[in-house]
């Protein structure tokens, strides 16, 4: 590792309380205070735990209750939601309970906050662990008043006995708690049913609001230790093959505060060509790296444009021996031979960015033998072993203090901006805190790949659908950074399942294909990121674009048509635990929100509703969802107004509702913001547009009226911060058709491309 450094103190770091504070006062004065580093700034429990009856909570001597919670927080209250969970089993009221997101540890197993997963996988086991927690103070408490557990009741932190009772608090205080449960009896613990549920399902105050509002919550941003230094990068022409061959930095030893730069030696290879230019304040290390100038040598990605990755992808599905097939029934091939009809189409994406508010930062230093990386993340379980290999040390002697993300959308499930603060930190022997401005954040983002789909129909005597043949290529983020998660396809060819989930529809389409495909050409230009709603997000504009396409082929009102396919036969029949009901409840979903929009009703010239419906992310947890949009088109502009989206969401148990409608709300308004307003260019090793001046997201001058409801359900609860994203493009697509018969068939929609439908 090259080094040109010249070491001083930093100064403290403010923290957002101590300017919130000074903010509310008079004039412009700013007040600044030095906060320790670590906390989250949540609420925290009573007291400290006693008891811990099962790894996921503790209690202590009043009757409180801290939840653990392993999942990141980013807006979406998810330890509100979990924590109730385990409030409602364990039977204690709202204002004892408490979160701690917990550092990474090996105990906690797989962590990793994304694909809509926490509330579905977190519900059974974490209501398990509720309902263990309340037998054994109710068997615990039985003992200390000298009653049978058989008579007992526990509800609101009390177990009951006739007239006698006993507090949550001192059978801790008073009792012995030591209980041990197998897999085996936790699986048959007793849940409460639906009916009896207090918590679940009802409106409460999330646990993060006051501190959220208040100013104590604390960001990865707001990380700060005394005696660090800052850091700012210089980010290199490619992602994967820059190589530094010079560096000059005598203009930036003007600057005062700077303390020289570091080339950065990655033994993990995740940030090659990395220099990272340091000063005693972030604001010294900003201005110094804007004056060092370094000169790389890159390799064959710099030549790349969008167009090569659309027509590598466009080359790989033409071969058909390519790709995996995720689906593969028989008489396929048979059946579009015979087919009376056939129609075809070819979908497409455009890059898109992540735009997080927060732009990704880590602190990092080593106390103790064990190297401290401070940062908010959704996948700690992902990084560890990357932050091994590069600071060579095995991942026990590595811990990730957790902290609020402000913004993730699957950016912060690739935590590789944790290594160069890691990197520097080891070879300085002090702690560094690296701060990436905006455009630094966009030009080493995770990105969503473009993407090329070709969809084929086959309709047989009657109008009767008989194949369909759906391939799909990109580039795979599992591939590059989780191939452990790629299972095997038909023929034996691994997946990357979040870059194809949504092609393996719930319509019955008689024999069915689905071939996802590898971009090796955009694997190797970037690293593809998860952003949210992964793959569905454009294979869902693709499969829901075509049934209107097919629809309208076959002569059938596009609402009909989706109908009659959702019947539930076969293998879309559905099944426990978490997608019974299967295709029916599509269509459930689908009928409801065709009545609520009025679908039928006549239009305002150049007005159109258009309908689309997904089951979200995978089927194995599907969230049946359905949207109706209302939009208009000016025939002169090509400009799209969306003035209306109406969803109808079915995903089972509702946990926390006023969570669900936020994420509902936020995924829709980003799935209309990918339709018609998001998307960038790869150009010559780096994205085209590096700040929101140029990439433009929705406004909220534009956001439309909103009407979303929920389907009632006790199902189990499956996952809500990334289905209506997938379905709201394809809806505003199928409206832009509706309204002037204009088919476009490229994200994001472009007021241009809606002329050239137009003409064409």
């Amino acid at each position: 590792m090259n080094t040109h450094v010249r070491m001083g103190d930093s100064r403290p770091a403010p923290t957002r309380r101590g300017f919130l504070i000074a903010a509310a006062g008079t004039g412009v004065t700013l007040g600044f205070t030095t906060g320790a580093f670590g906390a989250l700034g949540l609420p925290g429990p009573a007291g400290q735990p006693l008891v811990e009856p099962t790894l996921w909570y503790g209690l202590d001597k009043t009757g409180h209750v801290t939840v653990h919670i392993i999942r990141a927080e980013m807006g979406q209250h998810v330890g509100t939601a979990l924590a109730r969970i385990v409030a409602e089993e364990l039977e204690v009221d709202w204002d004892k309970v408490s979160i701690d997101h917990v550092d990474s540890a090996a105990k906690w197993g797989l962590m990793v906050t994304g694909g809509s997963w926490s509330v579905w996988q977190s519900f059974p086991q974490l209501s398990q662990a509720g309902a263990a927690g309340r037998m054994a103070l109710i068997e615990e408490g039985a003992k200390l008043i000298g009653v049978d557990p058989a008579s007992c009741t526990a509800r609101s932190g009390v177990v009951h006995s006739g007239a006698k009772s006993i507090a949550y608090g001192d059978i801790v205080a008073k009792g012995n708690l030591a209980r041990n449960y197998t897999p085996d009896q936790l699986a048959k613990m007793p849940i409460k049913p639906a009916a009896q549920r207090r918590l679940i399902g009802h409106d409460i105050q999330a646990l993060d609001i006051p501190s959220k509002t208040n100013g104590e919550a604390r960001y990865g941003l707001d990380a700060h230790i005394p005696g660090m230094v800052f850091a700012r990068p210089k980010i290199p022409p490619t992602r994967n093959d820059s190589k530094v061959t010079a560096v000059d930095d005598s203009a930036a030893k003007s600057v005062p505060g700077y303390l020289g730069y570091k080339v950065l030696d990655d033994p993990s290879g995740t940030v090659p060509g990395w220099v990272m230019v340091l000063g005693e304040t972030f604001p010294a290390a900003y201005a110094a790296s804007e004056k060092v100038n370094v000169t790389w040598s890159s390799g064959a990605a710099a030549q790349v444009s969008e167009a090569d990755l659309q027509a590598r992808a466009a080359q790989l599905i033409a071969d058909p021996k390519s790709g995996s097939l995720v689906v593969e029934d028989p008489g396929v091939d048979a059946a579009f031979a015979s087919a009376a009809k056939h129609i075809e189409a070819t979908y497409t994406t455009a890059s898109a960015l992540h735009f997080q508010m927060e732009p990704i930062n880590a602190l990092a230093f080593e106390k103790d033998g064990v190297f401290e990386i401070h940062s908010g993340n959704q996948w700690q379980s992902l990084i560890l072993p990357t932050l091994a290999k590069a600071l060579g040390r095995p991942e026990d002697k590595i811990v990730l203090r957790t902290y609020l993300l402000g913004g993730g959308f699957g950016r912060r499930l690739n935590g590789d901006y944790m290594v160069p603060a890691a990197l520097t930190a080891q070879a300085l022997g002090k702690p560094v805190k690296m701060v990436c401005t905006r455009a630094d954040d966009v030009r080493f983002d995770s990105f969503r790949s473009p993407s090329v789909q070709t969809l084929r129909m086959a309709f047989g005597p009657g109008g009767k659908v008989t194949a369909m043949d759906h391939a799909a290529s990109a580039g795979w983020p599992t591939e590059v950074m989780a191939p452990f998660f790629m299972p095997k396809g038909e023929n034996g060819v691994p997946y990357d399942p979040f870059a194809i989930s949504g092609a393996n529809h719930w319509y019955s389409t008689g024999a069915q294909r689905v071939r996802a495909i590898s971009n090796d050409l955009a694997n190797r230009s970037f690293r593809p990121g998860w952003l949210r709603s992964v793959g569905p997000g454009w294979t869902n504009w693709a499969v829901e674009s075509f049934m209107d396409e097919a629809a309208h082929a076959a002569g059938v009102d596009p609402l009909a048509f989706r109908l009659a396919l959702l019947d539930g036969a076969g293998r879309n029949a559905g099944g426990p635990p978490s997608a019974v009901g299967g295709a029916k409840r599509q269509a459930a979903v689908l009928a409801a929100v065709a009545k609520k929009a009025g679908w039928g009703a006549k239009q305002p010239a150049d007005t159109g509703l258009g309908i689309a419906t997904t089951f979200g992310q995978e089927r194995d947890m599907p969230t049946w969802t359905a949207c109706v949009a209302k939009v208009h088109v000016d025939r002169k502009t090509g400009a799209v107004k969306v003035q209306k989206l109406t969803l109808v969401t079915d995903a089972g148990t509702i946990v926390h509702p006023n969570g669900a409608l936020a994420q509902v709300e936020g995924a829709a308004l980003w799935g209309m913001s990918l339709a018609v307003c998001e998307g960038t260019a790869f150009a010559k090793g780096q994205v085209a547009d590096t700040n929101l001046d140029t990439y433009t997201p929705l406004r909220m001058a534009d956001v439309p009226e909103l009407d979303i409801s929920f389907i009632p359900s006790s199902e189990p609860p499956v996952g809500l911060g990334e289905p209506a994203t997938t379905v709201v493009g394809p809806a505003i697509g199928n409206a832009i058709f509706a309204a002037v018969g204009a088919r476009v068939r490229h994200l994001p929609i472009r007021p241009e491309a809606v002329l050239a439908a137009l003409k064409g």
